[in-house]
């Protein structure tokens, strides 16, 4: 089931064989085949731990927050941004040089059981605790709570074409698909959910593609503004969609998997105190926090990852300023 390209050793140093027998020992008195997901032992893990982020400022600003809240409740924590695509910043979980990871529901199941059939949130959240399992055997990682915040993509229009068509979900853009362009990266034409998804839920079969490979950014909002295309793949939490008015097409038959923002971490490192601090931190991101934050770090202000973050926390009371 395993298709990383590597799979490096857990742990961030070698032991030596005395270690090794030490904890090859305790392991045996406190039970091997106990639920990762439960057991107490794990809660062991009380030195310092890092956040990790993937290489866009959603992911930063999120990583600052969990390293800030936990910093802010005495427990020591580092960030360590950047670190690349979703397959790089897993094996850094499982080999232990990270420890806790801002990750998305929807993409995380998708990494860990292709195949899955889940869909709607509660299922994909019900899933992704065996699927881990399964998919990293040899590492204790498992998933937290999940935050009501989600970053998903979606099919999005200008309030003209929407009026023009009548469109106020993807099902009503199928029956006119045959007059619609659709902008989006490259690869939205082969995976899953992109064309191929489009044409099996909805029956669209656009009449033009273009490949934008900005992430929905501003070629591709400038391309949608003038109608060089109609429709365009864009993240949810992306502030040119409510600047500018746009309409984020509703998505009855579920082809873009629910992507809630929760923390991904290595069990043995992250101990129940700070599980419960991220816990908290979920309990209160929304989805519009995610745009207010990515307006500050991506828009006109440019500020710090950190700064939003530490201020976000104040403001939560998550955090003294």
């Amino acid at each position: 089931m395993r298709n990383l390209s590597e799979h490096r050793p857990r742990g961030r140093t070698m032991m030596g064989l005395a270690g090794g027998l030490v904890a090859a020992l305790a392991l045996t008195a406190c039970g091997a085949n106990s639920d990762p997901q439960s057991d107490p032992g794990n809660s062991a893990g009380t030195g310092s731990v890092i956040v990790g982020s993937a290489d866009f400022p959603e992911s930063q600003i999120i990583a600052e927050i969990y390293a800030g809240a936990l910093k802010a409740e005495g427990i020591e924590a580092s960030t360590k941004p950047n670190i690349g695509s979703r397959k790089i910043y897993y094996a850094a979980l499982e080999e232990g040089s990270i420890d806790i990871m801002p990750e998305y529901s929807g993409n995380l199941l998708m990494l860990v059981d292709p195949e899955t059939a889940a869909e709607a949130p509660d299922e994909i959240l019900d899933a992704l605790p065996d699927a881990i399992s399964a998919f990293s055997p040899d590492a204790n990682l498992g998933v937290l709570e999940a935050s009501e915040a989600e970053n998903k993509d979606a099919m999005v229009v200008t309030a003209a074409t929407a009026e023009k068509y009548s469109l106020t979900s993807i099902a009503d853009m199928g029956k006119v698909c045959d007059k619609i362009t659709i902008g989006a990266p490259s690869t939205f034409q082969e995976t899953p959910y992109g064309l191929p998804g489009l044409k099996k839920k909805y029956g669209c079969d656009p009449a033009g593609f273009e490949s934008l490979n900005d992430g929905g950014g501003e070629i591709t909002l400038k391309a949608l503004l003038e109608d060089d295309i109609q429709a365009a793949d864009i993240y949810t939490t992306t502030p040119s969609i409510e600047d500018n008015d746009l309409v984020v097409l509703e998505d009855p038959e579920n082809n873009f998997l629910a992507q809630q923002v929760l923390p991904l971490v290595n069990l043995d490192t992250v101990s129940e105190d700070a599980r419960a601090i991220l816990d908290k931190v979920s309990s209160m991101l929304t989805t519009e926090d995610l745009l207010n934050l990515n307006r500050e770090v991506s828009g006109e202000e440019k500020r710090n990852p950190a700064d939003a973050a530490a201020d976000w926390l104040v403001a939560k009371g998550l955090a003294k300023k």
